[in-house]
């Protein structure tokens, strides 16, 4: 019972520090500003039609959720930091979305089995430590036939590198975490659902990002606003040459990934992944 106790301790200590590094920063802008089509893209393959129940998990401020319930359904945008509604708020009213928000651990999803037609999660559920919980997670809300949707950046990709890039500067993951970027790996997607599900299709994409000058801008703006970076720098705070060199490193990363003459212009390669629960 202890050694329960322990480990169910340190879970809520790790999920507390999960909400509170995407609650610093203005993730809502970002997303807005940075991927507002990725949500719709994803509610899209996901075939999401009027009358269906639709979970999002690790909605944020409902990239996809909004796209959802604007297509008809009766929608609940789920996420482990409830700070992040208010701005998905506001965006609903201003398009007439109408949705439900509620606080979730994609890990454990306060959802009875087989309660929704569709799950989906856009760059969201990859941030759970624990791939292979939130992956049966997943399965067990949607019903025998629905569709589960994923989309997640790519380990070799811009998000990808860059989370490599920052991880030298980043405490180490506690036991048993693993990186985001492995949901986008279509293998690792398929080993996680197993044979839980069928008519499985994968396909890579990019995303075009060209609203940066140069390189400088894109660090200085993902300092500000972007949680995971913010807190890799709160990291090393008190270590001002490490500080330096990471500034170096995010630098060179944007700049060797520039496909742009004058102005910086990135392709962002994501996984868009779907499947059928199996019945």
């Amino acid at each position: 019972m202890t050694t329960q106790n322990s480990e169910a301790e340190a879970d809520r200590a790790l999920k507390s520090k999960h909400r509170a590094m995407w609650a610093q920063g203005d993730y809502p802008s970002l997303a807005a500003e940075i991927i507002p089509e990725l949500g719709a893209i994803l509610v899209e393959a996901c075939g999401v039609r009027s009358g269906q129940r639709v979970l999002d998990v690790g909605a944020g401020s409902g990239n996809a959720a909004i796209p959802a319930a604007l297509a008809g359904a009766d929608v609940v945008a789920s996420d482990l930091t409830p700070e992040l509604f208010e701005a998905g708020r506001r965006v609903a009213r201003k398009q007439g979305a109408h949705l439900t928000w509620q606080e979730a651990d994609a890990e454990a999803l306060p959802f009875g089995d087989a309660e929704f037609d569709t799950v989906l999660s856009c760059v969201g559920v990859m941030f759970a430590p624990h791939h292979q919980q939130a992956a049966g997670e997943l399965v067990r809300v949607c019903r025998p036939g629905g569709t589960i949707g994923l989309l997640s950046w790519t380990p070799q990709g811009f998000i990808g590198r860059m989370f490599a890039a920052m991880k030298p500067y980043a405490p180490p993951p506690p036991p048993g975490a693993q990186p985001p970027p492995l949901w986008g790996g279509e293998d690792h997607v398929r080993a996680l659902l197993g044979d839980r599900v069928t008519d499985v299709s994968a396909e890579r994409r990019t995303v075009r990002v060209d609203r940066f000058e140069t390189p400088e801008m894109f660090r200085d703006y993902f300092k500000e606003r972007y949680g995971p970076t913010i807190s890799v720098y709160k990291n090393i705070a008190g270590e001002p040459e490490r500080a330096a060199a990471l500034d170096g490193a995010l630098t060179d990363l944007v700049r060797d990934a520039d496909l742009g003459s004058g102005r910086t212009v990135l392709e962002w390669e994501y996984l868009l992944f779907t499947a059928r629960r199996a019945g």
